[in-house]
């Protein structure tokens, strides 16, 4: 798997994946649900690879093809 997430963009998932997380304990009744979506954005940065870049064609890792 190529990865084609870069160190900042890393970062970033990271980060708002937490947010995300953090709603679960926030929100009361049928909201708690939306806080669960923060799992993409912090599973795409551990594996290092985004799905949805690799569809499209981008990366944002500085040396390309890396594995």
């Amino acid at each position: 798997m190529t990865r084609n997430i870069g160190p900042v963009d890393k970062a970033v998932r990271i980060a708002l994946g937490l947010v995300l997380l953090s709603l679960t304990l926030v929100l009361d009744g049928d909201l708690r649900w939306i806080g669960l979506i923060g799992v993409v954005p912090l599973l795409t940065a551990l594996m290092g690879n985004c799905p949805l870049y690799s569809v499209l064609g981008l990366s944002t890792c500085p040396v390309a093809g890396r594995t």
